[in-house]
């Protein structure tokens, strides 16, 4: 017996709509949670159309488009949602289809993974879904493949509808401070490829960190709603501790082209569906929910820059202060009153009207402005004194949750020509 999805029956609705549209082919995502019991899959996303053209023609299916449609759904995840794998709708053969579905799968978790700054767990689900809708019998196909092994063949997965899935979800909520200094590349070296490495390494810090959970570190296989209600949700409140052997990296020496100062909190949440959530998981969740969010950020700021390495040089050549704000997270409900909320990240200078359209064209979720919770993260205020050297420059504690600014800045000491920093944003 394979693999089981309860799926939630707002998926089985949506699904439909799609299926009584004119186009001949319909694919998209699947999000939910694993567990190594059973899945649950709580939405279905559609694949935007490309601006020239339907994503499927016939029976070519455009990977790069849905699978970068897939990395872009899946930093909108908070915690405990995931790309749980992919669909498509198609009058096509179900088994002709296959082939296509199977290389879909490893290509869209091979790029979502690719972002991931953590190490895998032993506990990690490794099946990846691929369902196959008929849009004039209703009939599906749904199965497996272990993207762990280059080779796996599809096994079969139950697929079940239920109603009420989305309504009684745990939730675990935290503020971390966060205080980095990452080297900038010199002229022979990548940009992206220092920073990553960097985070990395920050990323092993995190891993280390302890764990309270309203206050109190449980053991990993206690349960978070021991007598209480079942079916109820629960917020819980947690704090993740650096111990003091972690709060700094290794002293090393080595030659960069400046350095990029992350400073700020940022407000974390991860949801847990389990009956019987425990604090191990909850624990493995909101951490890699932290590392997630600073991780997408950075990325979305290189992404906007127009050449990383001339802004390197530029600052390094210039000797002044600049600086860049990254976006501040912004939390939407998937349904009408939650309790599930996806996310977006919103630049300064974007209107919320912007969040409203990604989240529709990313997600298919119909947001209003009342439905944005923007009172997280606010954006910070980076004051620019003048002429000041960086080592006189007095940066502005955040209060509660801030989210990620950009600083170019003079170097210190003897360590680089050029440095950067972000900064999170106020409350």
């Amino acid at each position: 017996m394979g693999r089981g999805y309860t799926v939630d029956d707002t998926v089985e609705v949506y699904l439909s709509k799609l299926c009584d549209q004119p186009a001949a082919t319909v694919t998209g995502v699947l999000v939910g949670q694993s567990s190594p019991q059973r899945d649950v899959v709580v939405m279905a996303c559609r694949t935007p159309p490309r601006q020239e053209g339907l994503v499927g023609v016939g029976k070519s299916l455009d990977k790069e488009w849905i699978s970068e449609h897939a990395r872009q759904v899946s930093r909108m995840l908070p915690g405990g949602l995931s790309v749980l794998g992919v669909f498509i709708i198609t009058d096509a053969d179900a088994k002709e289809t296959l082939t296509s579905l199977r290389q879909l799968v490893f290509t869209v978790q091979s790029l979502i993974s690719s972002e991931h700054v953590w190490k895998p767990a032993d506990d990690d689900v490794t099946d990846c879904l691929a369902l196959h809708i008929n849009p004039k019998s209703r009939k599906i196909m749904c199965r497996t493949f272990d993207i762990k092994d280059p080779k796996s063949m599809a096994k079969p997965a139950d697929w079940k509808y239920q109603s009420g899935v989305s309504s009684s979800w745990s939730m675990v909520t935290c503020s971390v401070r966060v205080d980095l200094l990452l080297p900038l590349p010199d002229c022979s070296q990548s940009m992206e490829k220092c920073v990553e490495e960097a985070v990395r390494e920050w990323a092993r810090q995190m891993e280390k960190t302890v764990c309270l959970l309203d206050g109190t570190q449980l053991p990993e296989d206690a349960e978070l709603t021991a007598g209480q209600k079942r079916n109820v949700r629960q917020v819980f409140t947690a704090q993740l501790l650096v111990t003091p052997d972690q709060g700094r990296l290794t002293s090393v020496v080595q030659q960069c082209g400046g350095s990029l100062a992350l400073r700020g909190v940022v407000h974390s949440r991860a949801y847990l569906h389990n009956n019987r959530p425990k604090a191990k998981m909850a624990e493995k969740l909101l951490k890699r929910d932290v590392l997630s969010t600073v991780v997408t950020r950075l990325h979305m700021w290189l992404e906007e820059q127009p050449s990383s390495e001339n802004l390197v040089k530029g600052v390094s050549r210039d000797q002044g202060t600049e600086t860049f704000c990254l976006p501040h997270r912004v939390f939407s409900p998937v349904g009408v009153g939650g309790p599930l909320f996806v996310c977006d990240y919103q630049f300064k200078d974007e209107d919320p009207m912007e969040v409203i359209d990604r989240l529709k064209e990313m997600l298919d979720i119909d947001a209003a402005h009342k439905d944005l919770d923007t009172q997280l993260e606010v954006a910070a205020e980076v004051h620019h004194p003048a002429e000041a050297p960086v080592e006189h420059i007095a940066v502005r504690e955040p209060k509660r949750n801030n989210y990620i600014g950009v600083v170019m800045a003079t170097a210190v000491a003897l360590l680089a020509a050029a440095a950067s920093t972000l900064y999170l944003a106020d409350v």
